[in-house]
């Protein structure tokens, strides 16, 4: 039997769809990650992606034998459309982290027809372009607080030892409200710049109090989460790791709006 190394958790911010196409900083990096944890530790058995455009209202856990590409967004070139990540599932696999969830209290249901969206086949696509490793999802909860997917992801937390790679996807910062057209290679806004700088302070020393309070612990969390869903993956991503600080992995902005930081918990 294959013996898979223990692999890490991951947070990364999967900005807009178009970084699959868009020369920056983010992209060159996602690009280089999948290498970077093959060289390290080895190649997944599987990988688990919590994004945050699923969202349910009970955990669901996709349970396809493949898992075919979600277009799920408008208005963009058709060069975009035409990308595709069609990518095995791992049925198998599926009832297990299931199982683990309900172990610990969570209610969970399998979809067996649920494809992979964007938030999670932009940056895997990038990570690990040959599309032949195994990929499950994970829904967020819909109205769900930080401590609930925090939870979620201790409950993940075994995975990792059986060769499961976990990545949160999502955005540190996330107001698509205040894009007017800003280039990829704009200055950042100051209250964006302020919110990401206490995010990643707080990963990296470990203060799980402040961040899993985020919304009232600093006072630009509202305008840079109008909605909580692009946020929620990492607190899954936080729980699924050992307790200790984050590594910060990446850091770099686009269009002024949007914080494309990747963080790593072991």
């Amino acid at each position: 039997m294959t013996e898979f190394a223990t692999m890490p958790s991951l947070f990364v911010s999967h900005g807009s769809p178009m970084l699959i196409l868009t020369d920056c900083p983010a992209r060159d990096f996602l690009s280089g990650l999948g290498r970077e944890i093959e060289r390290e530790i080895g190649r997944p058995k599987a990988v688990l992606c919590i994004s945050a455009h699923w969202e349910d209202a009970a955990a669901a856990v996709s349970g396809a034998a493949r898992l075919e590409t979600i277009h799920d967004f408008y208005g963009f070139p058709p060069a975009l459309y035409a990308e595709r990540y069609d990518v095995p599932g791992d049925p198998a696999l599926a009832d297990a982290v299931a199982a683990a969830l309900v172990r610990a209290g969570i209610e969970t249901s399998i979809d067996p027809a649920r494809g992979i969206d964007h938030g999670a086949w932009v940056p895997l696509k990038l990570m690990y372009p040959d599309g032949d490793i195994p990929v499950l999802q994970l829904a967020i909860g819909s109205g769900r607080d930080t401590a609930y997917h925090h939870r979620l992801g201790e409950a993940l937390r075994p995975l990792r030892e059986e060769g499961v790679l976990i990545v949160g996807s999502g955005a540190v910062t996330h107001n698509l409200r205040a894009f007017r057209g800003q280039p990829v290679d704009a200055a950042p806004q100051p209250w964006v710049v302020g919110f990401r700088d206490w995010v990643a302070d707080a990963v990296t020393q470990g203060q799980w109090d402040d961040l899993l309070a985020y919304r009232s612990r600093h006072p630009d969390a509202a305008v840079n989460h109008p909605t909580e869903d692009h946020i929620m993956p990492l607190f899954a991503a936080m729980g699924a790791g050992s307790g200790g600080p984050g590594a910060l992995l990446h850091h770099s902005y686009t269009h002024s709006i949007l914080a494309m930081d990747a963080y790593r918990f072991d």
